[in-house]
């Protein structure tokens, strides 16, 4: 219980929030945004838009009517706005994991527990990780549609490797106190082993709810962008 209960209050944006979160629609493009224009390239070409709606696709400026226009400019700005709100919600949601957690942590296991040095470095490598989808450049952004399968294994890996030291570190550090204490040292520990696991679960609960709706958002907007492109496409393509 505890493993799953860490596992999912540290893997939850990592694992759920980009993109393909109980999603019918997975994204299938590449997406490059830069000051001077957005790209978005996969199996249907090579499409880039200016901030005026000014659209080449495949190499080849478009002749775009009016509406078109519009539509190109609405769907740039979508991208510029979308992308960054996710990279910053998971980024935040991840974050406050790792905070409540540590709060938990320091409750039960005390300051100078090395179980918060664990949770830190994961933080910090999941981000990396987080990255590898939605990567921060000088000049902008570009999300990587490839990346999120492997990003999610890579993932998985990265903190089942961490929970084997968090729950070695927690039984050795509490084992020591209650021998210390010069209680039962097993009917201690399996009461504190107890406690934290109720704690952690209880600050899951506390925050689930916020996950699922980051995740139906998510899903929302990509749901959208792609009804966006199709209906650009259509009009660009023919």
């Amino acid at each position: 219980m505890v493993r799953k209960a860490l596992l999912a209050a540290l893997l939850l944006t990592a694992a759920q929030a980009h993109a393909d979160y109980q999603c019918s629609v997975n994204p299938q493009d590449d997406v490059i945004i830069k000051p001077q224009s957005v790209q978005v390239v996969g199996s249907n070409g090579n499409l880039e838009i200016t901030p005026q709606g000014e659209v080449t696709f495949n190499g080849q400026k478009a002749t775009v009517d009016t509406a078109t226009r519009q539509k190109a400019i609405n769907y740039q700005n979508a991208l510029r706005r979308d992308l960054p709100w996710v990279d910053s919600g998971a980024t935040t949601r991840l974050e406050r994991g790792r905070v409540a957690l540590d709060k938990v942590i320091v409750e039960k296991l005390g300051t100078d527990s090395n179980v918060r040095n664990r949770l830190t470095t994961l933080n910090g490598q999941l981000k990396q990780q987080m990255n590898r989808i939605i990567e921060h450049r000088p000049d902008g952004l570009t999300f990587h549609h490839q990346a999120i399968a492997q990003v999610r294994a890579d993932g998985q890996k990265l903190v089942q490797s961490t929970l084997g030291g968090v729950l070695q570190d927690s039984l050795n550090e509490m084992g020591t106190k209650q021998a210390a204490s010069g209680s039962n040292p097993l009917q201690a520990l399996m009461g504190n082993l107890g406690g934290l696991q109720q704690s952690i679960q209880t600050e899951w609960n506390n925050q689930e709810q916020d996950f699922q709706n980051f995740g139906h958002e998510v899903c929302n907007r990509v749901t959208d962008l792609e009804s966006q492109r199709k209906a650009l496409m259509k009009n660009i393509a023919g």
